[in-house]
């Protein structure tokens, strides 16, 4: 099997196992789907709750220089038309002279037989490239008019920029300081593809941290560079499937002064999953321009008056999910038997702890595993109870889902020691913890 296909049968597997096990379903699926559209199940939004709570927890809440924000989705349309958006935010759209399927244009690679792009799906010609506005529009209100024409946001980074002056007035927050977001975004995708990689509706992490454009923009940059790595780290990826790519100037942003993108090497090829970038005082300026509102910072020593400079972290949230599946995805033989498993860190995983009776026919076992699993569901949250099938089975189910630790309560439990087994993902080690110091072992382990 080649790699091309070893990656193609990856990505089946995961999206299989994620269908399979409650991760993420396609959308609308009864009615047959709706393209680039997909549902979390149930842990699927543990999973991905925990990927956002962590990164709250280090972007925001352990530091004291950032103000979170939740922005709403509908804008007034002013707010684009100031950003470009509205007459810009577009992609090349080509559509194929055959089959009359459309593409981006600039995904498609020119043929070496006759130098011109062809269609993946026939193979007819492509026709001339148009450019096709990704804004969802809407109307808002009874009455349709130009007036009442809204859109689904595209960034959240917008929603940000105009809540700046509330900050300052409700905060007299000093620079250097940011404002984070973590909410969902919309785009018209002319080809969702990958799976949750490219869809039309995502959800993104956000920063905008506004500096001092008198001081060394550089510092900042490089401080969340590493924090931003640093993450990468947290939610488990493999340090050699991440790299930066610096974007040069004839493909960055026309306000940025600086691009990283930080790219993730997935079944389907390398590609972006974070960015950083140096917008300058693009949008602060924009905003201010269009609405008429100054929204220039006040220093309190020098009294001098100017436009705070923006550099911005962004993630993918979706992408990171996917990220960290593709990583945490595993095939290995134990006990003789082939299995599958997701080797996800403990902060990551969608259920932490699992506790079996070992027999779902005896009361006493039955009894004394509810009361192990209520003890722990108070001290750590997600916590499963299963007495489905028998214990192997109820082992692969959760090396599947990715639970650490699974717990089994036997009749040496009730019997004899009042202790219980204790049964690790990664290797299948079992080992016996007394119920009493139970919790002080798991603390330890799932730091």
């Amino acid at each position: 099997m080649s790699k091309k296909e070893k990656n193609n049968k990856l990505m089946e597997d995961i999206i299989s196992l994620c269908k399979r096990r409650g991760f993420i379903y396609q959308g609308s699926e009864i009615y047959g789907g709706l393209a680039g559209t997909w549902d979390y199940g149930p842990l699927g939004v543990a999973f991905k709750n925990n990927i956002k709570n962590l990164w709250w927890k280090k972007f925001v809440t352990d530091r004291e220089d950032v103000y979170g924000v939740d922005a709403a989705i509908l804008m007034n349309q002013n707010v684009w038309k100031a950003t470009g958006h509205v007459g810009n935010f577009s992609d090349p759209l080509a559509e194929c002279t055959k089959c009359k399927k459309r593409f981006r244009e600039d995904q498609i690679e020119i043929s070496n037989k006759d130098g011109f792009k062809h269609c993946p799906s026939c193979d007819g010609l492509l026709g001339p490239t148009k450019q096709f506005n990704m804004l969802f529009k809407t109307s808002v209100g009874a009455i349709e008019s130009e007036e009442s024409i809204s859109y689904l946001r595209p960034e959240t980074a917008q929603g940000m920029f105009v809540n700046y002056k509330n900050i300052i007035d409700s905060f007299h927050p000093k620079l250097p300081f940011g404002m984070a977001q973590i909410g969902k975004a919309f785009r018209n995708e002319i080809a969702p593809k990958d799976f949750i990689f490219r869809t039309r509706e995502f959800e993104q992490m956000e920063i905008e941290y506004l500096i001092d454009p008198r001081k060394d923009w550089q510092v900042t940059f490089e401080h969340f560079r590493k924090e931003m790595i640093d993450f990468t780290k947290e939610v488990g990826l493999k340090s050699e499937h991440v790299s930066e790519h610096e974007i040069g100037d004839a493909d960055r942003a026309f306000y940025s002064k600086r691009t990283i993108d930080f790219e993730f090497e997935f079944p389907f090829g390398t590609s972006e999953l974070y960015g950083l970038a140096y917008r300058t005082d693009y949008d602060l300026g924009r905003h201010e321009k269009s609405s008429g509102i100054e929204l220039k910072y006040l220093d309190e020593e020098t009294k001098e008056k100017f436009t705070p400079h923006c550099i911005e972290p962004s993630f993918g949230v979706d992408r990171t999910v996917l990220a960290v599946l593709s990583d945490a995805y595993t095939e290995d033989e134990l006990g003789g038997e082939k299995r599958i498993y997701l080797k996800f860190v403990p902060a990551v995983a969608p259920v932490k702890v699992a506790v079996f009776p070992l027999l779902k026919n005896k009361p006493q076992l039955i009894e004394k595993a509810q009361e192990v699993y209520k003890n722990l569901k108070k001290e750590f949250g997600n916590v499963m109870f299963d007495d489905n099938g028998n214990i192997g089975k109820r082992y692969r189910r959760q090396d599947e889902i990715g639970t650490p630790f699974c717990i089994t309560i036997d009749f040496d439990t009730v019997e004899k020691d009042n202790s219980v087994t204790v049964r690790d993902r990664d290797t299948g080690k079992q080992e016996r913890v007394e119920i009493a110091k139970l919790s002080e072992f798991l603390k330890k382990k799932l730091v």
